[in-house]
């Protein structure tokens, strides 16, 4: 059976702007770049985004959850590096125990952002 995810796919416009503003906006490493398949992630992490270069985009909510250890710290770190938010942190909707804010890329792409 599947044991692991690899890698996902987000489109992106600019392979080279993207790559540069998760490295530089979110701290990612660089973990492949050859031609089209451009792989960043988080240190340490197994799973990798993959930068995947299309002519259509459709911006908004991919779904995909990032965990921080202290997500107010890192909410406001990434304000200090200039990351947009789309939603502030705050309490979910669903359960007021359970905090989270969302952010977007240079693309409009939406990221989740939650505590550990």
């Amino acid at each position: 059976m599947i044991t692991e995810i690899a890698t996902l796919a987000v489109l992106v416009s600019d392979t080279e702007r993207s790559k540069k503003w998760f490295k530089d906006k979110l701290g990612f490493e660089i973990k492949e770049d050859e031609d089209h398949w451009v792989v960043v992630a988080p240190a340490g992490s197994k799973t990798g985004i993959h930068l995947c270069k299309t002519g259509e985009l459709q911006p908004g909510n991919q779904g995909i959850l990032f965990l921080a250890d202290d997500v107010d710290a890192t909410c406001k770190e990434l304000k200090n590096r200039g990351v947009e938010f789309t939603r502030p942190l705050g309490k979910a909707e669903w359960n007021e125990k359970t905090k989270y804010a969302m952010f977007k890329d240079p693309d409009g792409n939406e990221y989740w952002l939650m505590p550990k």
